[in-house]
């Protein structure tokens, strides 16, 4: 016999130690065990052989999740020993089934010795086995409660029952866990939304805050009930006719909120930030385009969702009728407004920008500043630019020279922009 190692290791009867050992081989790179022989790697025995055969073959298959015993060879040795071959699973983390996934259930091996394994090494090992899918990967929280989600089924027409988990991806198929998607569905969800209002335009001064946690569902109903309370509805009064002009209509913030409950990348522990200020709000979450989707085609209506499941889970409750029009919609209900969303995408970052309608009378009302089509045009292309020039003025325009400077020394007078520069270098922003 040699002595113990990485993958070898002895023990002189049956423990439950034996579970740790086979779990650590099973997660690391296989190794051997026999029952019967000391730590100096001499064989002792088994007095009672057959019962203790049984046994080890019944409980390890009973122990540990998921199943194992397919990854796991036994064999009678010579003077009474127990040989158990274990190979590097295909499903790990295997764990100990009393004990749950998490460090004091899950093992690895370290040198002889069978340790538990870090939070990092168990979320790599989930990420290795079920794919790069953060909705599809196994949950490590288990203890899991759903009285938001049936509330919102309910609410909806439809049924949380656990018959249908399985359909809706909350479990997975091979070991009936709960998965990713069902942690954001819960009540123990670890992910929020937070949002802000500020009293200047930088986001530097606060106004007021608040975190909304809990279910998905939770904090979809509770976010949007605060940006209702924000948005504001000034009337007009004309003879016995009064009109409302809220800050945003009522469906671009639900259809923003929407956006990045569902599309966010939930693999990135920070929240959903909503910044709310005079001028526009913001809603910024994790996770930028999925590769060979760009800004034009999210506007235009593709989209390819990043959590299928979920998104799939939120169209069965007709909260999002289908994939891509959120965001064609939200342009739409801008049409008659000069300033228009913005999106801000980095590879990690998705920024939607609604415009107040009410701002500098940025709503085509009859306001005597209202800008023409022209105008708005230059007003948006400073928006996403920064600053315009004459010949950027011309180009965008489709005019000539004089005609350029006409349009500009008027929106000059009405303080629509501001010129900065002299000469070559002039250029235009906004007041």
């Amino acid at each position: 016999m040699n002595y113990e190692s990485e993958n070898i290791e002895y023990k002189s009867k049956f423990t439950d130690e034996i579970y740790k050992t086979v779990i650590a081989f099973a997660n690391t790179g296989g190794g051997t065990l026999f029952i019967g022989v000391n730590d100096k790697g001499k064989p002792v025995g088994l007095d009672d052989l057959d019962d203790t055969y049984i046994r080890v073959t019944n409980e390890i298959r009973d122990a540990i999740m998921p199943d194992v015993t397919v990854f796991v060879k036994y064999s009678l040795e010579s003077e009474k020993v127990i040989k158990i071959e274990v190979n590097e699973g295909a499903f790990k983390p295997y764990y100990l089934k009393s004990k749950g996934l998490k460090p004091c259930g899950v093992y690895v091996r370290q040198g002889a010795s069978s340790v538990p394994a870090s939070s990092d090494m168990i979320r790599q090992m989930i990420k290795d086995s079920d794919g790069d899918v953060f909705e599809n990967m196994r949950s490590l929280e288990q203890n899991l409660s759903f009285n938001s989600a049936k509330a919102a089924f309910e609410k909806y027409g439809s049924e949380f029952s656990e018959e249908k988990y399985r359909a809706l991806g909350v479990v997975n198929s091979s070991d009936m866990l709960y998965t990713n998607l069902a942690l954001l569905l819960s009540d123990q969800c670890g992910h929020t939304v937070k949002a802000a209002v500020f009293d200047d335009d930088s986001n530097t001064r606060f106004k007021d805050s608040k975190e909304f946690a809990g279910s998905i569902f939770k904090q979809l109903e509770d976010a949007f009930s605060y940006l209702m309370l924000c948005n504001r509805v000034p009337a007009e009064i004309k003879g016995l006719t009064r009109t409302e002009h809220p800050d945003y209509p009522e469906e671009t913030l639900r259809e923003a909120l929407l956006n990045a409950l569902v599309h966010r990348d939930y693999s990135f522990s920070g929240s959903i930030i909503i910044n709310i200020n005079e001028k526009e709000t913001e809603f910024i979450s994790l996770g930028g385009l999925l590769q060979g989707l760009s800004v034009e085609d999210i506007k235009n209506g593709i989209s390819q969702p990043r959590n299928k499941n979920l998104a799939e889970v939120f169209h069965r409750l007709r909260l999002i009728e289908s994939y891509g029009t959120g965001i064609r919609r939200i342009y739409k209900l801008y049409e008659n407004c000069s300033a228009k969303p913005r999106l801000e995408i980095s590879p990690n970052v998705f920024k939607l920008v609604l415009p107040n309608m009410n701002y500098k009378n940025f709503y085509n009302d009859t306001s005597t500043h209202n800008p023409t089509k022209q105008q708005a045009e230059v007003i948006e292309y400073i928006r996403q630019h920064g600053s315009i020039n004459d010949a950027e003025i011309q180009n965008l325009l489709g005019v000539k020279k004089t005609r350029a400077y006409i349009i500009v020394k008027k929106m000059l007078d009405e303080k629509m922009i501001v010129k900065q520069g002299k000469g070559k270098n002039k250029t235009y922003i906004s007041p």
